[in-house]
């Protein structure tokens, strides 16, 4: 063997990557000690890039193409190695080639609870997991703070590194784009969509990659505020004070309540159905051999023709605030004499009609 075919395979003259994998993210080009020869031709095929590192600096970057590597080619790296009038000899650099694609179908989840500020529940606790997907798009940066000096970088190592760094950053896009707990628990998709412009600006500058989608799958929280919500839902389904009562009582009823805030429902509907009937009798006049008015039923000459909420609420058989908040809602009609409410006791027929 002749001294230059012994020199020519101390050289690399092709660098290159065929990955046949799905996984791999990173690859250090294994130079086995060996130098890039003057003119050594670089591949990068499609959704690759290559990055040269030369003694711990970044160099120069190069996209998809075939390379021929000469000083016109390299000038970070010229001006790294200091070359002032090119190169002839072979020079020493590590060679990263990093996988540009799309990278689907990435799980994260919060191992802990997020405590978030909420105007309607005050700070509750959120558990959450989904997925994303992600590509890198600034390879000195991925490798600095992501992949560092591995050998062959791949998923699963990406997987283990960022999970927790991907649920801080998504805790700190939650708590500063205020949205409230009922809208994370139902709107995944819009959340998810909104919470991109929030995320993407902090892991493109720290990690170097860019989450073109980021999803998520659930979001649970605390059994009280599941019960709040509920509770919130149903009421807005049943609309008004009455037809709320008429709900509680049929909810109790299915249940089987055992007394205390179970019973709370029927009571009221009873202390609404003694009042009608009350009011029924004062109406109608009293016939030969009727029976005698219910027990505690006061002469219909006793009821004033404006009352106030006390007064509403003993006949009702419910609280003043009860009557205060079917005023306020639109279900009792009410007149404001001065900074008091005034119920008629035609108000009150109708209401108890409806």
């Amino acid at each position: 063997m002749s001294i230059m075919s012994f020199i020519k395979g101390e050289l690399l003259e092709i660098i290159e990557f065929l990955d046949d994998s799905r996984d791999t993210l990173a690859w250090r080009f294994p130079d086995e000690d060996k130098q890039i020869k003057n003119g050594a031709q670089l591949i990068v095929r499609e959704s690759q890039a290559a990055q040269f590192v030369y003694l711990g600096q970044y160099g120069d970057c190069f996209g998809p193409g075939k390379h021929s590597l000469v000083t016109d080619n390299i000038p970070v790296l010229s001006t790294l190695k200091g070359w002032k009038y090119g190169f002839e000899s072979p020079f020493k650099a590590d060679v990263y080639f990093i996988t540009t694609r799309l990278f689907t179908g990435n799980k994260w989840g919060t191992a802990n609870p997020i405590m978030l500020r909420d105007k309607d529940f005050g700070v509750v606790r959120l558990r959450a997991f989904g997925t994303f997907d992600f590509r890198i798009v600034n390879a000195p940066v991925f490798l600095k703070e992501v992949a560092g000096t591995d050998q062959h970088f791949r998923l699963d190592e990406f997987a283990d590194t960022m999970r927790s760094r991907i649920v801080s950053v998504f805790s700190d896009a939650l708590a500063s784009c205020g949205v409230p707990a009922l809208d994370v628990a139902s709107r995944y998709t819009e959340l998810g969509d909104a919470l991109l412009p929030l995320i993407n600006p902090q892991v493109t500058t720290k990690y170097g990659i860019e989450i073109t989608s980021f999803l998520l799958e659930n979001v649970s929280v605390p059994p009280e505020v599941e019960a709040a919500i509920d509770k919130r839902s149903s009421m807005g389904v049943v609309g008004d004070l009455t037809n709320y009562v008429k709900f509680q009582m049929a909810q109790s009823m299915t249940q089987g309540g055992d007394g205390g805030s179970a019973a709370m429902p029927a009571q009221m509907a009873m202390g609404f159905g003694l009042a009608q009937e009350m009011v029924k009798q004062m109406q109608q006049p009293a016939a030969a051999g009727s029976p005698p008015p219910l027990p505690g039923a006061a002469p219909a000459a006793a009821i004033p023709e404006l009352l106030s909420p006390a007064q509403a609420a003993e006949l009702l058989g419910v609280t003043e605030a009860d009557v205060i908040a079917a005023i306020d809602a639109g279900d009792l009609k009410g007149k404001k004499i001065g900074t008091a409410y005034r119920i008629s006791r035609a108000a009150l027929d109708a209401f108890l009609a409806g």
